[in-house]
């Protein structure tokens, strides 16, 4: 059973039982039955769910915003609840909690930033990381994107992460952390960083979590929480991506997850309009959404974070061209769907980079300079797309 404090949370020295424990075990027979083997036999099956996970989980850390447990921050310890303060900003990890981000914490509410900009310069894109931390830093690292303390080192260029950093990998926290920090030096460095949503985001925040790391079932058990509660409005990471956009324009190139097919032009939307929709529905229930025509449309499968026509031989090149027309753009840049490299198609008019990041052994990025097009590869090479 868990010790619960009064703010829902489990007090630091609360035990849990091990969550890949059998929850029964087989009906023991008499020995005259089944014999001296199945009886060795059944107590080896007992002992094997009952032990203890090869691998204590290490995670964190976690700050929710209820009313006094804002200045404190969660850690998961080998398999371990602590928590320790957080003084002016600063979260400070245990002493035996791994290598686990200790950032600054932002002072004020997250602000939504423009989803337009023009005369920006030098600008990365690379998307659908999946909790693998590693891969990503590792190929930020190649391109000197950031410092090798993980600092931002972009000047004033332009990030775009275009979605689905959650789910699958078993560093997603770690993910989320560092690019929560990377937003505050890119923009006091001049430059910015533009984490979009992805359709993973939306599953998580809505309390879909099929394709959650097991990792994270011990967290969520520990911290007496869902899953999707450690990263609901009310904490900090959650009220931080809460603030983000789904899509962005950027000098003539336009971002998202999935794509923009041709029922958003038929419906007359504007970016603008479709970003706010998103954040004022993030947390609504897959049902109601459904309910309404246009965040059915906005939410699913043809809107712009589960499009997948460009790579189904959907739509001809006219058509394409119609879709840039009317954002005023030359090339639209989509994750979502994975390739084993940057693609460019239809004559670099739609440009995929899911790079497979998501495997957890190499990935690709995606660089641009002026009107050049470049493939960013895993040990730093560059080709021209």
């Amino acid at each position: 059973m868990h010790l619960v404090s009064e703010s829902g949370l489990p007090h630091a020295n609360s035990t849990s039982q091990d969550v890949y424990s059998s929850e029964s075990t087989p009906k023991r027979r008499t020995l005259a039955a089944q014999g001296v083997l199945f009886t060795l036999l059944s107590l080896f099956s007992v002992a094997s769910y009952s032990a203890e996970p090869s691998s204590p989980v290490t995670d964190g850390p976690y700050v929710f915003l209820n009313q006094g447990q804002e200045n404190t921050a969660y850690w998961i310890c080998q398999s371990e609840l602590k928590q320790t303060p957080i003084a002016n900003n600063q979260l400070a990890r245990p002493n035996d909690c791994g290598n686990l981000p200790q950032p600054l914490r932002h002072s004020e509410a997250p602000q939504v930033e423009a989803d337009t900009y023009t005369h920006a310069g030098k600008i990365v894109a690379l998307s659908d990381v999946h909790g693998q931390f590693d891969v990503m830093i590792n190929l930020l690292k190649a391109h000197k994107i950031i410092d090798d303390q993980n600092r931002w080192a972009f000047g004033d260029g332009h990030m775009v992460m275009t979605g689905d950093m959650f789910d699958r990998g078993h560093q997603v926290n770690e993910v989320l952390w560092f690019l929560y920090e990377l937003d505050k030096q890119a923009q006091a460095a001049g430059g910015r960083l533009h984490l979009l949503m992805g359709n993973h985001e939306q599953m998580v925040f809505r309390g879909d979590l099929r394709y959650v790391n097991e990792r994270y079932q011990t967290s969520a058990e520990l911290l007496n929480r869902s899953y999707d509660a450690l990263y609901n409005k009310d904490t900090e990471i959650g009220r931080w991506l809460r603030s983000k956009n789904t899509l962005v324009k950027i000098n003539n190139l336009l971002f998202m997850h999935g794509g923009i097919s041709p029922e958003w032009v038929e419906r007359k939307l504007n970016i603008s309009d479709a970003n706010q929709l998103f954040r004022q529905h993030l947390d609504d229930k897959k049902e109601d959404l459904k309910q309404n025509d246009l965040l059915n449309f906005l939410f699913f499968t043809n809107g712009p974070t589960w499009y997948r026509g460009y790579f189904k031989d959907a739509l001809n090149e006219q058509e394409i061209d119609q879709i840039l027309n009317y954002f005023k753009v030359d090339h639209i840049i989509v994750g979502h769907t994975s390739q084993d490299r940057v693609l460019g198609l239809y004559h670099n008019k739609i440009i995929a980079i899911d790079s497979s990041i998501k495997n957890g052994q190499s990935g690709e990025l995606l660089l641009i300079d002026q009107d050049k097009l470049t493939r960013g590869l895993y040990q730093g090479e560059q080709v021209t797309l």
